[in-house]
């Protein structure tokens, strides 16, 4: 059976050379008995490719079932899956067959497998490495002889590295990938299936036949398609209900064509054009940027303060620009930190009082090297000064004093008295 004649059985539309090449893997790989993982889009019909895959086996005459995994539960999967005993759980009144048992000797599908449990993937590899499994509730192991195709429409490798698929089960699976192009990929089949669309809905509601104008069918072809083959068969079908004209502009079909989102977010561009959209990524730009931004910041109010400013203005933003100077302002005296600076005099910044009527300069240059005072590092002088202190603060009162130390009024004693602070 060649590509033409598995379209035609199977409804396929499109002459693709993507398409055409997974018709081609899936022909090749039906008569053996390996796993399949079937990658693509929502919609982009992943689930014909199962059928193509198990109508051309020795498979054929067994039963075939599709399970959606991620409409299942977590906490019933296995039972769905694997079957359970009675009273194995709240509401197990009775034994029950699973997937697995009930498909012996046929094809199980199992969609959107990213979506199962840790636990759940186990039990699966055990079954794909050798037939058998175990029923919930049961300690029985059992045998069973089934194909297993899985599909997914996410990265599986990028659930491997965080933790969320295991590695084992991943590649056990993915004996053979099967990737199926989305629609935006396949442009030349959009026109021919939205005509054979509009043929089937006309002739099921028995309406006249629509006719794109050649701006429409651009606008179709460079449309994104988000939902695929299956979102175009929706669009047709509200047309050809809904449209009172039977010739379609590009005007008329975009009030059916959803707005399309737009991601504005910034992104890093690494070598070669390529984008990144990590969000750790993106985040150290702008930390980077802000860091940038503070250097010039700092840059510019040690320049105002060189050249002179303003007395009112800088009355105004004292507060502001002695904060940054003081963050800019080494030790050394060194304004700018540089060690080729270090001649420069020393700026000292001084606030008005309301009381000072003089109308000297609020900055004033230090001709001599600012002298640093080493800060003792005693802890008992600092002690001493901290209970000189609380003592002062109430007044002699020792068990105020005590409390406000958050020590005992008896450790405060001891203390008073090897202190010699009587």
């Amino acid at each position: 059976m060649d590509n033409q004649d598995i379209k035609n059985r199977f409804g396929i539309i499109g002459n693709s050379p993507l398409l055409n090449r997974a018709i081609d893997i899936a022909r090749q790989v039906a008569p053996t008995d390996i796993s399949v993982l079937i990658q693509g889009e929502s919609g982009s019909g992943k689930e014909v490719f199962s059928h193509i895959i198990h109508q051309l086996s020795a498979r054929k005459h067994g039963p075939f079932i599709a399970v959606n995994c991620g409409a299942i539960p977590e906490g019933t999967i296995d039972s769905e899956l694997f079957g359970h005993e009675k009273g194995s759980f709240t509401g197990a009144h009775e034994a029950r067959k699973g997937y697995f048992e009930v498909v012996d000797g046929g094809t199980i599908f199992l969609d959107e497998v990213g979506e199962l449990p840790l636990g759940t993937q186990a039990r699966l590899l055990r079954v794909l490495e050798s037939g058998e499994y175990i029923r919930v509730g049961s300690s029985k192991v059992q045998k069973t002889n089934v194909r297993v195709v899985a599909a997914t429409n996410v990265d599986v490798f990028d659930a491997v590295l965080k933790g969320k698929f295991r590695e084992d089960l991943y590649y056990r699976l993915n004996t053979v990938p099967l990737k199926i192009p989305s629609l935006r990929e396949r442009k030349e089949d959009i026109n021919l299936l939205f005509r054979k669309f509009i043929v089937d809905f006309s002739d099921k509601y028995r309406s006249p036949s629509i006719q794109l104008t050649p701006d429409a069918q651009e606008a179709l072809a460079n449309y994104s398609w988000p939902g695929n083959v299956r979102q175009l068969k929706n669009i047709a079908e509200q047309i050809a209900v809904l449209e009172t004209e039977r010739v379609v502009d590009a005007d008329t079909l975009a009030n059916y064509l959803p707005k399309e989102n737009k991601n504005f977010l910034p992104v890093f561009v690494k070598d070669g054009g390529k984008e990144d959209f990590s969000e750790r990524d993106i985040l150290y730009k702008v930390l980077f940027d802000m860091k940038k931004d503070m250097g010039d910041l700092k840059k510019l109010v040690v320049e105002l303060i060189q050249n002179g400013v303003n007395n009112n203005t800088f009355e105004e933003n004292s507060p502001y620009i002695n904060q940054l100077y003081q963050e800019v302002r080494p030790s050394s005296g060194n304004l700018l930190g540089d060690e080729s600076m270090n001649s420069s005099p020393t700026l000292t910044i001084r606030n008005p009082s309301n009381n000072n009527s003089d109308n000297s300069d609020y900055l004033s240059y230090d001709t001599q090297d600012a002298e640093e005072v080493e800060e003792s590092l005693s802890l008992v002088e600092k002690e001493s000064d901290l209970i000189k202190k609380a003592l002062k603060k109430h007044k002699g009162k020792r068990k105020s004093a005590a409390q406000e130390l958050g020590i005992s009024e008896r450790t405060l004693y001891r203390k008073i008295k090897d202190l010699n602070l009587d």
